[in-house]
């Protein structure tokens, strides 16, 4: 990958002039000692990089050098297929290939174009990490090294060993024939089969992974968008989950449905609300949903949910009672 790295490394500096070597290491993701053994390998390559010391120094290109643009690797090449999501990229461990990618793709292009396209650049922002109402979107973390087998055991066909932790269990290891890779509101999910079962693990959840020599267990050709479904389908069926209808306000719809599992049935009522039948994984997290909506949101049915809600209202109300707030006793007498 040193090759990669050094070419990275020349169009940084073609693209954003004079860099210290600490700025270097830091978008590469190497250490300042590899990016000076980089800097002399180019030096020696014939690559004009010149130093200039002092506070404000660092490693520059001569003006008017241009390199020979090479060709695209294997998780760049990903990296652009998914470049519409910048986070899906970072969901499958090719955010650092992304960036690679887009240096080449800007440095193939004419002087003129190249000005025009980093201008446009600076005028749009997609996926801010919060919204207008400064809610920060959450992003699951997946070390590289994890994600970067499972990704090859994908692509290879490979049986693959992991680690893996479901929610409120010890992590154990299991073996499974993985099929593709699915992300889905900034998680990414392992789609795979076990024992000759359908399995779906969060990526987030994998401690560590191993991919194995053996050959995986799987159709040549798969649909993954259907498979996808398929599986939707039967986890939004499955299990203790409970279904409710709700009037919301329409400014609140969003909320709702990102908390839900499914939408099941939606209209407009006469008085402009929505009128939902959404389903959630199960007791506990409908009123959990509905309390955050507060006067936004009325649940109709089931009636346990309403009286539930009820309750805590009215516990909420007895704590916050004026009328039982006791006086503080007096510091003392005149």
């Amino acid at each position: 990958m040193r090759a990669d790295r050094l070419v990275s490394l020349v169009l940084l500096l073609r693209h954003r002039g004079r860099l210290s070597a600490t700025t270097l290491a830091r978008e590469l993701e190497v250490s300042t000692r590899t990016v000076l053994r980089d800097i002399e390998a180019l030096s020696a390559a014939g690559v004009p990089v010149y130093a200039e010391r002092g506070r404000h120094g660092g490693f520059g290109l001569l003006p008017g050098f241009r390199t020979e643009l090479t060709g695209l690797n294997h998780d760049e090449a990903l990296a652009l297929l998914i470049a519409g999501s910048r986070r899906g990229a970072q969901a499958f461990g090719l955010g650092s290939a992304l960036a690679s990618a887009m240096l080449k793709v800007v440095d193939a292009l004419p002087e003129g174009q190249r000005d025009t396209a980093a201008g446009a650049a600076r005028r749009l922002l997609i996926d801010p990490e919060t919204d207008l109402l400064s809610r920060r979107e959450v992003t699951e973390e997946v070390p590289d090294a994890v994600v970067s087998e499972i990704r090859r055991a994908v692509f290879a066909g490979h049986k693959l060993r992991i680690h893996y932790a479901p929610e409120g269990r010890a992590p154990q290891w299991r073996t499974v024939d993985p099929i593709g890779l699915v992300t889905v509101r900034d998680r990414g999910y392992l789609l795979a089969t076990r024992s000759g079962e359908d399995r779906t693990y969060r990526l987030s959840r994998v401690r560590a992974a191993e991919e194995l020599p053996e050959p995986a267990q799987r159709p040549d050709r798969v649909d993954l968008d259907r498979t996808w479904q398929e599986r939707s389908t039967r986890f939004r069926s499955g299990g203790d989950q409970v279904a409710v209808s709700v009037l919301v306000s329409p400014v609140r719809r969003d909320e709702l449905v990102g908390t839900a599992l499914a939408v099941l049935a939606e209209e407009v009522t006469e008085d402009g609300k929505l009128r939902m039948e959404v389903t959630f994984q199960d007791a506990r997290h409908a009123e959990w949903a509905l309390w955050q909506l507060a006067t936004d949101a009325e649940a109709v049915a089931p009636p346990w949910l309403r009286a539930s809600l009820r309750d805590r209202a009215e516990a909420i109300t007895a704590r916050y009672d004026e009328t039982k707030v006791k006086s503080s006793p007096t510091a003392g007498t005149g």
